[in-house]
């Protein structure tokens, strides 16, 4: 064991993601094809032209590892990755590193977004043998897929305090040859801390008494006050110089800013709320949004937003959307309805698949440059503006000919006396047109690498903001692309509630995960809220009831992963990382359909994973900063508006969009027509009768239900004021 901790070293996380194009160019026939050339991920095909002898996982690569008795590399990746492409350029290209390999080894390649249960494991035992983990993940495994080394980016020479790939390649070269049961032991060992380590929902550390939910309406109890809680310490660590959360990097703390959304909603509280928008702002003038473009990047690398890992992924822009949605509803704030149409019409515009999916991401390179596509030199714009508004326009965009980005300038809003209030509405018209006439400019570029694949749990996540884009903002682009991913992802990837998790060319061939079911069935029901079709809320249903059957285990926890041979552990995820994990994704769509459908057993499903992940979110609120959102509306007043009449009628709609622009995170909005013959599915449509053959609305709090209203000033009165601090 000495001898293989002397090699281990404690990597900084230097995931950033970023997409090139590893295979020849056209002019130059590759001099090497391996087997990910059969492959449909966009990351393994970028590694298809490797010297090295690649393999994808699957039993013809863990069968050849037995019977040559190779230990297995293990390389884990993903398309947008800037420092997967950087150890791949610098080692997996190298003749010399492959020869090692593919006579040493046996190299597997893995697209971690397609199979995030294998990157789990593996991640969780590099965690353990280092202290950190990142992308590139490198892990070294037994026959029996057992790790015993690991680390993130190695370069491929000894440097920076670093060993070099080469040297670690003959090293554990040597030493299985030499001293194989010393690697045999490693690898038993570290198995049984990731399998402990998958099975533990929590962190060792304080936890609830057993008997504080136990009492009546314990539970309850203990999430509003973990809920409380965690708030406090979110505004108590809050930067309120730059906003965020804590020092750089600096990702998007969206999980953090619903929660305190919610908290000013419920209660009032004003600290809450200043440390919500404060944070919105900063992130919005910064380097992190694409002023010209529209729609974040992954994170800022400093503490004042101004420089990005310049990749764009389509969840963060989802979940952004998302919460600068809700923040115009609460505040009627212009400038988080144009950061969040901005950023929606970025994803219409730039990562619409033909089908109506919506791509993966797209790249922070080009030309081989980090950023390239999104910095501008002061003689650029002039050239394009004029210097008139050339100058106008670099002004505002805190613009100088030395620049604040290696001699470039990325473009941010960082002078109070710049932002959106200083200007008139002519002067923020004219900033409109010289962004799009630099916008078209700059689409003449060389563009970054866009990973076309279509996953399901990202695409329920967009499919949800696109919805709440369109209830919110009125725009029928919204709904429209909403309903298009929706039904593509139905036909194409989710038959029979049976999810698939990845589609590109025509091919969905892996097996769903917990976090594909639970955003689709949360889609599903959006999706149903923008169209009265009820058929959505039965695709959701079938999707949960297949998730049910399975994922269960016998605690409540949902498992990640369907039951596989080749997986190590089935974990069950309650910490959520910048993406809800997928327990959190199936609370929430449990307690909607629960209320939906009048379902006790969906909402006591809930209560199980609210009961596991309620010590983490006592102790240590930041690993569940979007299960806090779900917790919040398990405890909150439950609103169920209902809507009577033909869906067409223009009353019926003037009721409808009242209550979509409300923010009540605790609310269902449900549809009866009564020329309908069919019996209502949901006890909530029952005895729901129109008022003088009029649209009419029912508006209900935790089953207490005021009068039917048919006045649209009566029921924005009465909706306003029953929903404040609710």
């Amino acid at each position: 064991m000495r001898v293989l901790y002397r090699l281990m070293i404690v990597l900084a996380l230097v995931a950033s993601l970023g997409e090139i194009a590893m295979s020849a160019t056209p002019e130059t026939a590759p001099s090497h094809t391996n087997r990910l050339i059969d492959s449909n991920s966009p990351y393994l095909l970028q590694h298809a032209h490797n010297p090295v002898d690649w393999y994808a996982w699957g039993d013809e690569a863990h069968e050849a590892s037995r019977r040559e008795g190779k230990p297995i590399f293990l390389s884990i990746g993903y398309s947008a990755c800037h420092w997967c492409h950087v150890m791949a350029h610098e080692s997996f290209e190298s003749e010399r590193i492959a020869e090692i390999l593919n006579r040493d080894f046996i190299p597997i390649k893995v697209d971690r977004e397609e199979r995030p249960d294998i990157d789990a494991i593996y991640m969780q035992g590099v965690q353990i043998m280092t202290g950190s983990g990142g992308w590139p993940l490198s892990v070294w495994l037994t026959p029996e897929l057992k790790p015993f080394y690991g680390g993130t980016y190695f370069p491929p020479n000894d440097g920076y305090g670093r060993p070099g790939f080469e040297r670690i390649l003959l090293h554990i070269s040597k030493l299985w040859q030499t001293d194989r049961k010393q690697i045999d032991d490693s690898a038993e060992r570290l198995t049984a801390a990731i399998q402990q380590a998958s099975t533990d929902s929590v962190p060792i550390g304080p936890t609830l008494a057993a008997a504080d939910l136990e009492v009546v309406d314990g539970l309850s109890t203990a999430v509003r006050a973990a809920v409380s809680k965690a708030n406090q310490a979110f505004i108590n660590t809050h930067d309120e110089k730059w906003g965020g959360f804590g020092g750089a990097p600096k990702f998007p703390p969206s999980g953090i800013i619903r929660c305190l959304l919610r908290g000013y909603h419920h209660d009032g509280n004003e600290q809450a709320l200043a440390a919500a928008t404060h944070t919105l702002d900063r992130m919005a003038y910064g380097g992190l949004f694409d002023q010209i473009g529209g729609g974040f990047h992954r994170y800022a690398v400093d503490t004042v937003w101004l420089v990005p890992h310049f990749e764009k992924m389509l969840y963060d822009n989802a979940l952004l959307t998302l919460t600068y949605t809700e923040a115009y509803q609460l505040t009627a704030n212009p400038l988080y309805r144009r950061i969040a149409t901005q950023t929606l019409d970025y994803i219409l515009r730039e990562m619409v698949d033909e089908g109506g999916g919506f791509h993966a991401a797209e790249d922070a390179d080009s030309e081989g440059e980090e950023g390239k596509y999104y910095v501008w030199s002061m003689a650029e714009v002039e050239t394009v503006l004029g210097r008139e508004d050339g100058a106008f326009f670099a002004t505002h965009y805190g613009m100088s000919s030395r620049g604040n980005f290696e001699g470039h300038n990325i473009l941010n809003v960082a002078q109070k006396q710049h932002e959106d209030s200083a200007y008139t509405e002519a002067e923020m018209a004219r900033l409109s047109a010289l962004n799009a006439k630099l916008r078209q400019h700059r689409h003449a570029r060389v563009h970054p690498g866009r990973d076309d694949k279509v996953l399901t749990a990202w695409n329920g996540l967009m499919i949800s903001a696109c919805a709440k884009g369109y209830q919110v903002f009125g725009d029928s682009r919204y709904r429209e692309a909403a309903l298009r991913a929706g039904s593509f992802i139905r036909q194409k990837m989710a038959k029979d509630g049976k999810v698939l998790r990845a589609y590109r060319d025509g091919v969905a061939d892996i097996d769903g995960f917990l976090d594909d079911y639970g955003a689709l069935a949360n889609a599903y029901l959006d999706l149903y809220e923008i169209s009265f079709d009820w058929h959505w809320v039965m695709d959701a249903d079938n999707v949960v009831s297949v998730l049910h059957d399975r994922f269960n285990s016998s605690s409540g926890v949902y498992y990640y992963s369907a039951a596989a041979p080749d997986l190590l552990t089935r974990s069950k995820p309650l910490m959520d990382s910048q993406v809800p994990s997928g327990n959190t994704l199936t609370a929430q769509a449990l307690l909607r359909l629960g209320m939906l459908l009048g379902r006790a057993d969906y909402r006591t499903r809930a209560t199980d994973i609210i009961k596991a992940a309620l010590p983490l979110a006592t102790d240590h609120p930041r690993a569940v900063t979007h299960m806090l959102v779900v917790m919040d509306a398990y405890v909150s007043s439950q609103t169920e508006v209902v809507f009577v009449g033909d869906p067409e009628d223009a009353a019926l709609l003037t009721l409808r969009d009242i209550a979509y622009r409300q923010f009540d995170p605790a609310r269902l909005i449900l549809h009866h027509d009564p020329r309908v013959a069919e019996e209502p599915v949901s006890p909530l449509l029952q005895n729901r009768p129109m008022v003088e053959n009029q649209p009419t609305a029912y508006l209900c709090h935790d089953a207490v239900c005021k009068k039917p209203m048919t006045s649209p000033d009566e029921f924005a009165t009465v909706l306003s004021t029953s929903n404040r601090h609710k």
